[in-house]
């Protein structure tokens, strides 16, 4: 009864909590246009017609109408009064009512994302497909850290480029399918194949990530050894790791219905993440309050299906604390390959490095690489080598220190789990840009708004990534029997917990190493951060996208870089060997037999001498009548 009575509680206090991030949400998007100190009705006035004088009599007349001079908190006040009746009042800049666009662009957002869902499964499947076969035959744990770079190369592309190659090549110039517009299933399938590849491949290697684990425990090595089919095998290991990535995936929904901004402009989709864009800019309040709510209501629906879902596959082993331990039996091994991507990624800095990336040529606009210019120039002329060089300190710089304080953040806030579970999920409903524009409102706009904006929301996932792993480890065996036998929490979380959690939470964060370098230059595009002629990654992306089906080797060259890095961090995480050389042999011609060199190993030379020493001693013992000690290997004879 009691026990009954403190989950009510808790279950009461956790609503409450999620309740009154949402409010604070909600209030922070109704007093953008106060804190960003600027006047909400020359704003609307430009959305609705930009070439119209913006006199003091058209600005009064349009604060009376909208109902600016009552102040923030009263429209806040009567947006909320409305929505108890499903009315969530008029846009701002078409006058039309707020409900039916914002469910119409949901649900084109919702279809889009189970589409991408789908692909993204399938996508998944393929990067964890080897481990999934090698497991069952005792071979996973034998992958180092370098293998799935394929995956990290899929998960490191930015989507908005994806999406513009795929309704350029396929869409326009192969005609497979439709490349703009939204009428139907065929209309569906080159977005969701823009949202679904990344999100997939950065799924599909967090899950290859604690695979291994599974195959390891005692369950999996008693079915391979008593002969059971390796798809069965390999169904219970996937069914046992996947409730670690379902937080993640939750976070995903979100993120593919909110978040899908650039893919939604690309192929003119009227979704939901392209309306809340739309509204944030022209400071539609309504319409951007409506979008963010219910964003944050899908947030919390996803958030506890994924929690849900993680019980029921995990069973009443979680419960009872029965669980085995889900580590890896080894860690990844040190590998050479991450030299080999580090010193291609610094040649490439370094001969930018010695060019100006400044130098304007209107001869040579988007012309092809050549030795000239091996990357190409972009539309100015200016050599792109030299601006992905020079642009490569300032966007690897901030995106390391951003994902520095993103892991700290996301680890810290993951080990308590009823703090962070509803701020995880309020914190991810917010869009990208909707972040920036709060954060800029906030501090200003700056060089490091865009670093503050992305460190703002970049911890949720590595948050989600700790709480989930972190609720199965404390429900492992040993941790009980070392509870019972007395040892404090701060032992247990020291010496069990923290062990078992950090290595692929750390290694998630590596993995979002390139997304957060995106982010900040996106951001920075949007004009909350660095101004041109700044030659970031990110801005190169942008910058030279609208030439990407003319001259495509100013894209792919920022792009690149960033795949790069992405492999660079990926292949990294299991630790940095030099490679050693491999002992030479040489053949004794007058023999006909190898013979080893001065690189003969000590165990061969220590072998031919215990070979000798045995040889003397049966020699000795022959000439002295003892018989040589007995093997005891050696056969007795019979009788």
């Amino acid at each position: 009864m009691n026990g009954a009575r403190t989950g009510a509680r808790s279950t009461g206090l956790t609503a409450l909590w999620r309740t009154a991030l949402a409010g604070a949400l909600l209030c922070a998007i109704g007093l953008l246009p106060w804190l960003s100190r600027t006047d909400p009705a020359r704003t609307v006035l430009e959305a609705r017609e930009a070439e119209r004088d913006p006199s003091p009599e058209l600005l009064a007349s349009l604060r009376s109408e909208l109902g600016l001079d009552a102040g923030p908190l009263r429209l806040l006040g009567r947006w909320l009064a409305g929505l108890p009746h499903g009315d969530a009042g008029r846009s701002w800049i078409s006058g039309t009512a707020v409900t039916p666009s914002v469910a119409e662009a949901l649900g084109v957002s919702l279809l889009l994302m189970g589409g991408a869902l789908v692909v993204a499964a399938v996508t998944a499947g393929a990067v964890c497909g080897r481990t999934l076969w090698r497991g069952p035959r005792r071979r996973a744990a034998r992958r180092g850290a370098g293998a799935g770079s394929g995956g990290a190369l899929l998960a490191a592309l930015p989507e908005f480029l994806l999406a513009s190659v795929l309704a350029a090549v396929v869409g326009v110039r192969l005609g497979w399918l439709p490349a703009v517009g939204w009428y139907g299933p065929r209309w569906m399938v080159l977005p969701s194949l823009a949202l679904g590849l990344p999100a997939g491949a950065l799924l599909g290697r967090i899950l290859d990530d604690v695979l291994p684990g599974a195959f390891a425990e005692p369950w999996a090595r008693a079915a391979a050894a008593r002969g059971l089919p390796a798809r069965r095998i390999a169904r219970q290991a996937l069914r046992r790791a996947v409730p670690g990535v379902l937080p993640n995936t939750g976070l995903f929904v979100v993120g593919l219905t909110g978040g899908a901004v650039a893919v939604e402009q690309v192929f003119d989709i009227p979704g939901l993440g392209r309306l809340t864009l739309q509204a944030a800019v022209a400071q539609d309040l309504p319409v951007l309050q409506a979008g963010t709510l219910v964003l944050v209501l899908l947030a919390a629906a996803a958030g506890g299906l994924a929690r849900l879902a993680a019980r029921l596959l995990l069973g009443p082993a979680l419960s009872d604390g029965a669980l085995p331990s889900l580590t890896r039996p080894s860690q990844p091994s040190a590998r050479s390959l991450p030299l080999l991507h580090g010193a291609i990624l610094l040649a490439v800095v370094a001969l930018g490095a010695l060019r100006d990336p400044l130098a304007v040529d209107t001869a040579a606009r988007l012309t092809p690489p050549s030795w000239a210019h091996p990357f190409g120039t972009d539309a100015l002329g200016r050599d792109l080598l030299a601006r992905v060089g020079h642009g490569a300190l300032s966007t690897l710089a901030l995106a390391v220190a951003v994902s520095a304080a993103a892991l700290v953040t996301g680890v810290l806030l993951g080990l308590v789990p009823r703090l962070s579970g509803g701020l995880v999920e309020t914190v991810n409903a917010v869009p990208p840009v909707l972040a920036g524009l709060l954060v800029a409102g906030a501090a200003g706009r700056g060089p490091y708004t865009p670093a503050l904006a992305v460190a703002a929301v970049a911890w949720a996932p590595l948050a989600a990534h700790t709480s989930a792993l972190l609720r199965q480890e404390r429900a492992a065996t040993h941790l009980a029997a070392t509870r019972a036998l007395g040892a404090s929490r701060r032992h247990l979380l020291r010496r069990h917990l923290l062990p078992a959690v950090l290595p692929p939470v750390v290694r998630h964060a590596l993995l979002r190493l390139p997304s957060v370098a995106l982010a900040l230059a996106s951001l920075g595009f949007l004009g909350l951060g660095a101004q041109p002629p700044s030659p970031e990654w990110g801005r190169l992306l942008a910058e030279n996208h609208p030439y990407a089906e003319r001259a495509p080797w100013a894209v792919l060259a920022p792009a690149a870089a960033l795949a790069l890095l992405g492999v660079l961090a990926v292949t990294a995480s299991g630790g940095i060997r030099w490679p050693r050389p491999r002992p030479r042999r040489r053949v004794d011609t007058a023999r006909g037999a190898p013979d080893t060199d001065r690189g003969a190993s000590d165990t061969d030379r220590g072998a031919s001498d215990t070979a000798r020493d045995a040889s003397d001693t049966a020699r000795g013992a022959l000439d002295t009548g003892v018989p040589p000690p007995r093997s005891r290997r050696a056969h007795r004879p019979a009788g």
